[in-house]
Protein backbone atom coordinates (compact mmCIF):
# COMPACT_ATOMS: atom_id res chain seq x y z
CA UNK A 1 0.00 0.00 0.00
CA UNK A 2 2.80 2.47 0.73
CA UNK A 3 4.27 1.33 -2.69
CA UNK A 4 0.93 2.62 -4.44
CA UNK A 5 0.71 5.68 -2.31
CA UNK A 6 4.34 7.32 -3.07
CA UNK A 7 3.12 6.35 -6.62
CA UNK A 8 0.34 8.19 -6.60
CA UNK A 9 2.10 11.09 -4.83
CA UNK A 10 4.41 11.06 -7.60
CA UNK A 11 2.38 11.56 -10.41
CA UNK A 12 0.53 14.30 -8.56
CA UNK A 13 3.77 16.07 -8.35
CA UNK A 14 4.12 18.47 -10.80
CA UNK A 15 7.39 18.28 -13.67
CA UNK A 16 10.28 20.26 -12.14
CA UNK A 17 9.20 20.33 -8.53
CA UNK A 18 11.79 19.45 -6.44
CA UNK A 19 11.38 15.93 -4.66
CA UNK A 20 12.74 16.69 -1.85
CA UNK A 21 10.21 19.01 0.80
CA UNK A 22 11.43 20.97 3.48
CA UNK A 23 9.31 21.15 6.56
CA UNK A 24 6.12 23.85 6.78
CA UNK A 25 7.74 27.27 6.64
CA UNK A 26 5.25 28.05 8.81
CA UNK A 27 3.96 25.91 11.62
CA UNK A 28 0.50 23.86 10.74
CA UNK A 29 -1.30 24.98 14.46
CA UNK A 30 -0.62 28.91 13.14
CA UNK A 31 -1.59 28.29 9.31
CA UNK A 32 -4.72 27.10 10.76
CA UNK A 33 -5.40 29.84 13.26
CA UNK A 34 -5.17 32.32 10.16
CA UNK A 35 -7.41 30.53 7.78
CA UNK A 36 -10.01 30.59 10.49
CA UNK A 37 -9.30 34.30 11.28
CA UNK A 38 -9.71 34.76 7.45
CA UNK A 39 -12.65 33.34 7.28
CA UNK A 40 -14.14 34.72 10.75
CA UNK A 41 -13.92 38.43 8.92
CA UNK A 42 -15.17 37.74 5.90
CA UNK A 43 -18.10 36.45 7.33
CA UNK A 44 -18.84 38.53 10.10
CA UNK A 45 -20.29 41.61 9.00
CA UNK A 46 -23.95 39.85 7.11
CA UNK A 47 -25.14 38.51 10.75
CA UNK A 48 -24.95 42.34 11.42
CA UNK A 49 -26.51 44.23 8.55
CA UNK A 50 -29.80 44.78 10.49
CA UNK A 51 -27.70 45.98 13.41
CA UNK A 52 -25.68 48.10 11.36
CA UNK A 53 -28.63 49.83 9.64
CA UNK A 54 -30.58 51.10 13.20
CA UNK A 55 -26.94 51.90 14.61
CA UNK A 56 -25.83 53.79 11.74
CA UNK A 57 -28.78 55.42 10.44
CA UNK A 58 -28.58 54.36 7.35
CA UNK A 59 -30.37 51.96 4.60
CA UNK A 60 -30.33 48.02 4.59
CA UNK A 61 -29.19 48.82 0.72
CA UNK A 62 -26.25 50.84 2.39
CA UNK A 63 -25.29 48.59 4.67
CA UNK A 64 -24.98 45.83 2.15
CA UNK A 65 -22.31 47.63 0.25
CA UNK A 66 -20.00 46.93 3.52
CA UNK A 67 -19.78 43.59 1.93
CA UNK A 68 -20.22 44.28 -1.46
CA UNK A 69 -17.28 46.73 -1.37
CA UNK A 70 -15.71 44.22 0.88
CA UNK A 71 -15.67 41.03 -1.50
CA UNK A 72 -14.66 43.36 -4.06
CA UNK A 73 -11.99 44.44 -2.97
CA UNK A 74 -10.66 40.68 -1.66
CA UNK A 75 -11.36 39.28 -4.97
CA UNK A 76 -9.36 42.57 -6.75
CA UNK A 77 -6.51 41.66 -4.83
CA UNK A 78 -6.36 38.41 -5.37
CA UNK A 79 -3.87 38.60 -8.67
CA UNK A 80 -1.81 41.33 -6.92
CA UNK A 81 -1.08 38.89 -3.97
CA UNK A 82 -0.15 36.40 -6.19
CA UNK A 83 2.28 37.97 -7.99
CA UNK A 84 3.78 39.72 -5.13
CA UNK A 85 3.80 36.58 -3.13
CA UNK A 86 6.01 35.19 -5.89
CA UNK A 87 8.28 37.76 -6.61
CA UNK A 88 9.02 39.13 -2.69
CA UNK A 89 8.60 35.36 -0.66
CA UNK A 90 5.17 34.11 1.01
CA UNK A 91 6.54 35.00 4.59
CA UNK A 92 7.05 38.70 3.56
CA UNK A 93 3.22 39.24 2.03
CA UNK A 94 1.63 37.58 5.25
CA UNK A 95 3.18 40.14 7.55
CA UNK A 96 2.07 42.40 5.05
CA UNK A 97 -1.68 41.67 4.89
CA UNK A 98 -1.93 40.50 8.46
CA UNK A 99 -0.29 44.45 9.09
CA UNK A 100 -2.65 45.72 6.88
CA UNK A 101 -5.45 43.43 7.99
CA UNK A 102 -4.83 45.42 11.18
CA UNK A 103 -4.97 48.42 10.72
CA UNK A 104 -8.34 48.15 8.89
CA UNK A 105 -9.61 46.27 11.31
CA UNK A 106 -9.07 49.00 13.80
CA UNK A 107 -10.47 51.21 11.38
CA UNK A 108 -13.55 49.81 11.27
CA UNK A 109 -13.71 49.90 15.21
CA UNK A 110 -13.44 53.81 15.49
CA UNK A 111 -15.04 54.35 12.40
CA UNK A 112 -16.64 57.89 13.28
CA UNK A 113 -19.59 57.60 10.36
CA UNK A 114 -20.46 54.93 8.17
CA UNK A 115 -18.79 56.41 5.20
CA UNK A 116 -15.53 55.76 7.14
CA UNK A 117 -16.52 52.55 8.16
CA UNK A 118 -17.50 51.72 4.36
CA UNK A 119 -13.92 52.46 3.20
CA UNK A 120 -12.21 50.64 6.16
CA UNK A 121 -13.92 47.85 5.32
CA UNK A 122 -12.79 47.71 1.40
CA UNK A 123 -9.31 48.07 3.03
CA UNK A 124 -9.58 45.49 5.20
CA UNK A 125 -10.91 43.15 2.46
CA UNK A 126 -7.98 43.93 0.34
CA UNK A 127 -5.64 42.63 2.91
CA UNK A 128 -7.81 39.71 4.46
CA UNK A 129 -8.07 38.11 0.83
CA UNK A 130 -4.13 37.38 0.81
CA UNK A 131 -4.27 35.28 4.34
CA UNK A 132 -6.07 31.81 2.60
CA UNK A 133 -4.06 31.75 -0.57
CA UNK A 134 -1.07 32.46 1.19
CA UNK A 135 -1.72 29.70 3.45
CA UNK A 136 -2.48 27.13 0.56
CA UNK A 137 0.98 27.74 -0.86
CA UNK A 138 3.08 27.52 1.77
CA UNK A 139 1.09 24.31 1.94
CA UNK A 140 1.98 23.81 -1.56
CA UNK A 141 5.32 24.65 -0.91
CA UNK A 142 5.79 22.16 1.58
CA UNK A 143 4.16 18.80 1.31
CA UNK A 144 3.31 16.84 -1.71
CA UNK A 145 0.26 13.88 -2.92
CA UNK A 146 -1.38 12.41 0.15
CA UNK A 147 0.23 15.05 2.81
CA UNK A 148 -0.44 18.15 0.64
CA UNK A 149 -4.47 16.79 0.43
CA UNK A 150 -4.25 16.20 4.13
CA UNK A 151 -2.87 19.44 5.02
CA UNK A 152 -5.28 21.58 2.84
CA UNK A 153 -8.50 19.71 4.09
CA UNK A 154 -7.38 20.93 7.21
CA UNK A 155 -6.99 24.14 6.82
CA UNK A 156 -10.93 24.08 4.99
CA UNK A 157 -12.00 22.23 8.88
CA UNK A 158 -10.76 25.93 10.05
CA UNK A 159 -12.22 28.26 7.54
CA UNK A 160 -15.65 26.20 8.18
CA UNK A 161 -15.12 26.83 11.46
CA UNK A 162 -14.21 30.37 11.16
CA UNK A 163 -17.62 30.30 8.96
CA UNK A 164 -19.65 28.99 11.27
CA UNK A 165 -18.38 31.58 13.95
CA UNK A 166 -18.98 34.34 12.43
CA UNK A 167 -21.99 33.15 11.04
CA UNK A 168 -23.16 31.88 14.82
CA UNK A 169 -21.56 34.28 16.46
CA UNK A 170 -21.14 37.88 15.85
CA UNK A 171 -24.73 38.88 15.42
CA UNK A 172 -25.06 37.97 18.92
CA UNK A 173 -21.52 39.91 20.08
CA UNK A 174 -23.27 43.06 18.22
CA UNK A 175 -26.22 42.68 19.88
CA UNK A 176 -24.98 41.77 23.32
CA UNK A 177 -21.97 44.18 23.42
CA UNK A 178 -21.21 46.25 20.49
CA UNK A 179 -21.02 45.47 16.66
CA UNK A 180 -17.58 46.89 16.48
CA UNK A 181 -16.30 44.36 19.46
CA UNK A 182 -16.65 41.70 16.26
CA UNK A 183 -13.85 43.40 14.47
CA UNK A 184 -12.24 43.67 17.22
CA UNK A 185 -11.26 39.81 17.16
CA UNK A 186 -9.73 40.44 14.19
CA UNK A 187 -8.10 42.88 15.71
CA UNK A 188 -6.75 40.69 18.66
CA UNK A 189 -5.94 37.71 16.08
CA UNK A 190 -4.11 39.72 13.68
CA UNK A 191 -1.83 40.99 16.37
CA UNK A 192 -1.54 37.62 17.90
CA UNK A 193 -0.71 35.97 14.75
CA UNK A 194 2.27 38.76 13.77
CA UNK A 195 3.94 38.09 17.23
CA UNK A 196 3.83 34.50 16.80
CA UNK A 197 5.35 34.76 13.16
CA UNK A 198 8.45 36.82 14.87
CA UNK A 199 10.66 34.00 15.07
CA UNK A 200 9.39 32.79 12.02
CA UNK A 201 12.57 32.56 9.30
CA UNK A 202 11.86 32.26 5.53
CA UNK A 203 14.00 29.45 3.75
CA UNK A 204 17.42 29.50 3.20
CA UNK A 205 18.52 30.14 -0.79
CA UNK A 206 18.95 26.33 -1.50
CA UNK A 207 15.19 25.65 -0.47
CA UNK A 208 14.37 28.94 -2.39
CA UNK A 209 12.27 27.55 -5.47
CA UNK A 210 12.96 30.06 -8.95
CA UNK A 211 9.81 32.10 -9.74
CA UNK A 212 8.21 32.34 -12.90
CA UNK A 213 5.66 34.29 -13.31
CA UNK A 214 4.68 33.20 -16.71
CA UNK A 215 4.06 29.75 -15.94
CA UNK A 216 0.68 30.37 -14.15
CA UNK A 217 -0.83 31.24 -17.80
CA UNK A 218 -0.04 28.36 -19.48
CA UNK A 219 -2.61 25.79 -20.50
CA UNK A 220 -3.33 23.49 -17.98
CA UNK A 221 -2.88 26.78 -15.01
CA UNK A 222 -5.77 28.28 -17.38
CA UNK A 223 -7.94 25.36 -17.39
CA UNK A 224 -8.08 25.15 -13.57
CA UNK A 225 -8.67 28.99 -13.88
CA UNK A 226 -11.90 28.02 -16.01
CA UNK A 227 -12.97 25.26 -13.49
CA UNK A 228 -12.88 27.46 -10.61
CA UNK A 229 -15.14 30.36 -12.79
CA UNK A 230 -17.93 26.77 -13.37
CA UNK A 231 -16.81 25.46 -9.61
CA UNK A 232 -17.22 29.01 -7.84
CA UNK A 233 -20.52 29.06 -9.52
CA UNK A 234 -22.02 25.77 -8.68
CA UNK A 235 -20.92 25.74 -5.27
CA UNK A 236 -20.33 28.87 -3.72
CA UNK A 237 -23.36 30.96 -5.94
CA UNK A 238 -25.97 28.92 -5.83
CA UNK A 239 -25.23 28.11 -2.03
CA UNK A 240 -26.55 31.89 -1.39
CA UNK A 241 -30.31 30.86 -2.18
CA UNK A 242 -30.56 28.15 0.42
CA UNK A 243 -31.05 30.80 2.92
CA UNK A 244 -33.96 32.97 0.88
CA UNK A 245 -35.20 29.85 -0.37
CA UNK A 246 -36.29 28.97 3.52
CA UNK A 247 -37.16 32.73 4.51
CA UNK A 248 -39.76 32.42 1.68
CA UNK A 249 -41.54 29.85 3.26
CA UNK A 250 -41.93 32.07 6.25
CA UNK A 251 -38.83 30.88 8.29
CA UNK A 252 -37.10 33.39 10.34
CA UNK A 253 -33.47 35.24 9.47
CA UNK A 254 -32.04 33.86 12.64
CA UNK A 255 -33.31 30.02 12.01
CA UNK A 256 -32.84 30.20 8.61
CA UNK A 257 -29.22 31.24 8.85
CA UNK A 258 -28.53 28.41 11.64
CA UNK A 259 -29.81 25.97 8.92
CA UNK A 260 -27.79 28.21 6.54
CA UNK A 261 -24.73 27.78 8.72
CA UNK A 262 -25.13 23.88 8.93
CA UNK A 263 -22.71 24.05 5.61
CA UNK A 264 -19.97 24.48 8.01
CA UNK A 265 -21.15 21.40 10.10
CA UNK A 266 -20.68 19.51 6.41
CA UNK A 267 -17.01 21.11 6.02
CA UNK A 268 -15.77 19.95 8.98
CA UNK A 269 -17.60 16.22 8.78
CA UNK A 270 -16.08 16.00 5.04
CA UNK A 271 -12.55 17.26 5.75
CA UNK A 272 -12.29 14.83 8.20
CA UNK A 273 -13.51 11.80 5.67
CA UNK A 274 -11.37 13.63 2.78
CA UNK A 275 -8.09 12.91 4.92
CA UNK A 276 -9.22 9.47 5.61
CA UNK A 277 -9.74 8.83 1.84
CA UNK A 278 -7.16 10.53 -0.25
CA UNK A 279 -4.69 8.03 0.50
CA UNK A 280 -6.73 5.31 -1.12
CA UNK A 281 -8.52 6.79 -3.29
CA UNK A 282 -6.16 9.89 -4.94
CA UNK A 283 -7.64 13.40 -5.88
CA UNK A 284 -9.53 12.47 -9.33
CA UNK A 285 -11.48 9.51 -7.40
CA UNK A 286 -11.79 12.77 -4.68
CA UNK A 287 -13.13 15.23 -7.50
CA UNK A 288 -15.48 12.78 -8.39
CA UNK A 289 -16.99 11.98 -4.74
CA UNK A 290 -17.50 15.62 -4.49
CA UNK A 291 -18.78 15.99 -7.74
CA UNK A 292 -21.30 13.31 -7.00
CA UNK A 293 -22.00 14.82 -3.77
CA UNK A 294 -22.38 17.99 -5.47
CA UNK A 295 -24.78 17.01 -7.32
CA UNK A 296 -27.05 14.88 -5.33
CA UNK A 297 -27.68 18.01 -2.76
CA UNK A 298 -28.75 20.14 -5.85
CA UNK A 299 -30.85 17.23 -6.49
CA UNK A 300 -32.71 17.03 -3.22
CA UNK A 301 -33.22 20.93 -3.06
CA UNK A 302 -34.62 20.89 -6.65
CA UNK A 303 -37.13 17.82 -5.62
CA UNK A 304 -38.35 19.87 -2.16
CA UNK A 305 -37.53 23.33 -0.25
CA UNK A 306 -38.60 21.72 3.00
CA UNK A 307 -36.51 22.59 5.98
CA UNK A 308 -35.24 18.94 6.24
CA UNK A 309 -34.40 19.27 2.70
CA UNK A 310 -32.23 22.24 2.45
CA UNK A 311 -30.48 21.33 6.08
CA UNK A 312 -29.56 17.68 4.06
CA UNK A 313 -28.50 20.22 1.08
CA UNK A 314 -26.69 22.50 3.18
CA UNK A 315 -24.64 19.32 4.73
CA UNK A 316 -23.68 17.92 1.32
CA UNK A 317 -22.88 20.88 -0.61
CA UNK A 318 -20.38 21.54 2.49
CA UNK A 319 -19.13 17.81 2.75
CA UNK A 320 -18.69 18.64 -1.02
CA UNK A 321 -16.86 21.38 -0.79
CA UNK A 322 -14.47 19.13 1.08
CA UNK A 323 -13.68 16.78 -1.53
CA UNK A 324 -14.41 18.63 -4.67
CA UNK A 325 -12.83 22.53 -3.90
CA UNK A 326 -10.51 20.83 -1.77
CA UNK A 327 -8.89 19.12 -4.60
CA UNK A 328 -9.30 21.57 -6.98
CA UNK A 329 -7.64 24.14 -4.70
CA UNK A 330 -4.84 21.09 -4.10
CA UNK A 331 -4.14 21.14 -8.31
CA UNK A 332 -3.88 24.42 -8.60
CA UNK A 333 -0.61 24.38 -6.24
CA UNK A 334 0.49 21.71 -8.12
CA UNK A 335 -0.52 23.01 -11.72
CA UNK A 336 2.87 26.09 -12.07
CA UNK A 337 5.32 25.29 -8.96
CA UNK A 338 7.43 28.00 -10.22
CA UNK A 339 4.58 30.48 -9.64
CA UNK A 340 2.67 28.66 -7.50
CA UNK A 341 1.16 32.25 -5.62
CA UNK A 342 0.07 33.50 -8.59
CA UNK A 343 -1.39 30.23 -10.00
CA UNK A 344 -3.46 29.98 -6.56
CA UNK A 345 -4.49 33.09 -6.64
CA UNK A 346 -5.85 33.58 -9.63
CA UNK A 347 -8.01 29.84 -8.89
CA UNK A 348 -9.77 31.97 -5.77
CA UNK A 349 -9.77 34.99 -8.17
CA UNK A 350 -12.10 32.57 -10.53
CA UNK A 351 -13.93 31.42 -8.15
CA UNK A 352 -15.31 34.29 -6.54
CA UNK A 353 -15.97 35.89 -10.69
CA UNK A 354 -17.96 32.22 -10.73
CA UNK A 355 -19.56 33.03 -7.45
CA UNK A 356 -20.11 36.45 -8.53
CA UNK A 357 -21.84 35.84 -12.02
CA UNK A 358 -23.93 32.82 -10.94
CA UNK A 359 -25.94 35.02 -8.32
CA UNK A 360 -25.82 37.56 -11.16
CA UNK A 361 -27.31 35.67 -13.86
CA UNK A 362 -30.11 33.48 -11.78
CA UNK A 363 -31.33 36.57 -9.57
CA UNK A 364 -34.46 37.34 -11.70
CA UNK A 365 -34.92 33.62 -11.48
CA UNK A 366 -36.01 33.68 -7.74
CA UNK A 367 -39.31 35.89 -9.24
CA UNK A 368 -40.46 32.30 -9.86
CA UNK A 369 -38.95 30.49 -6.99
CA UNK A 370 -35.98 28.38 -6.23
CA UNK A 371 -36.62 25.25 -7.83
CA UNK A 372 -35.66 26.36 -11.51
CA UNK A 373 -32.80 27.39 -9.87
CA UNK A 374 -31.69 24.52 -8.23
CA UNK A 375 -32.79 22.26 -11.15
CA UNK A 376 -30.38 23.75 -13.84
CA UNK A 377 -27.51 23.26 -11.34
CA UNK A 378 -27.93 19.53 -11.29
CA UNK A 379 -27.48 19.45 -15.24
CA UNK A 380 -24.30 22.28 -14.35
CA UNK A 381 -22.57 19.85 -11.65
CA UNK A 382 -22.92 16.81 -14.30
CA UNK A 383 -20.75 18.97 -16.57
CA UNK A 384 -18.37 20.16 -13.52
CA UNK A 385 -17.97 16.74 -12.53
CA UNK A 386 -17.01 15.19 -16.15
CA UNK A 387 -14.82 18.20 -16.90
CA UNK A 388 -13.10 17.72 -13.81
CA UNK A 389 -12.73 14.18 -13.32
CA UNK A 390 -11.79 13.94 -17.12
CA UNK A 391 -9.10 16.73 -17.26
CA UNK A 392 -7.74 16.15 -14.18
CA UNK A 393 -7.02 11.75 -15.16
CA UNK A 394 -5.56 12.92 -18.62
CA UNK A 395 -3.01 15.50 -16.53
CA UNK A 396 -2.13 13.26 -13.89
CA UNK A 397 -1.47 10.72 -16.83
CA UNK A 398 0.85 13.18 -18.69
CA UNK A 399 2.85 14.41 -15.15
CA UNK A 400 3.21 10.87 -14.18
CA UNK A 401 5.30 9.83 -17.41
Amino acid sequence: MTDVIAQRDHSERTAGEPAGRPASLIPVPLMRGISFLSFYDRFATPPMLVLLTRAEGVSLNSTVQLVTVYVLMYALGQPIWGLLGDRLGRLKVLRVALVGALIGSLASIIAPSFGALLVARAVTGFFIGSLFPNMLTVVGDSYAGAARAREISGLQTFTALGTTVAMLAAGGLAVWLNWRVVFGVTVAGTAVFLLALRPVKPPGAKETVRHEVRSAFTAWPIWTYLLGVLEGAILLGILTYIVPALERDGLSTAVAGAVGATYGIGVIGGAFLARLAVAGIGRTGMIAIGSATLFTAFLIAALSQSVGALVVTAILIGTSNAFLHSSLQGWATDVAPAARATAVSFFVASAFLGSSAATGLTGSMTEHGYQPIFEGTCVSTVLLGGLAVGSHALWSRYHAQ
